[in-house]
């Protein structure tokens, strides 16, 4: 029985390996979008402002939605 939950905790590990890397890179690409936001109101250009926002929430869900996917594949792995 040992031999058959190895397999399945470590492909639960490797998912959430991957989760992890697209968190990283979602949320630096978030950052990078909130301060080239930023620069641009702060030069008066405030039409970019809405469609940052919305890209930036939708950026929020995406990362909330792929932390509830590691906690049910955590559920899974450990039984």
């Amino acid at each position: 029985m040992d031999g058959h939950a190895k397999p399945q905790q470590n492909r639960g590990l490797t998912a959430i390996d991957a989760v992890s890397a697209l968190l990283t890179i979602l949320l630096i690409v978030q950052m990078w979008l909130l301060s080239a936001t930023l620069d641009n109101y702060l030069a008066g250009h405030t039409d970019a402002v809405l469609p940052a926002a919305i890209i930036s929430g939708l950026i929020f869900v995406s990362c909330f939605a792929l932390y509830r996917f590691v906690r049910e594949v955590d559920k899974s792995a450990r039984g």
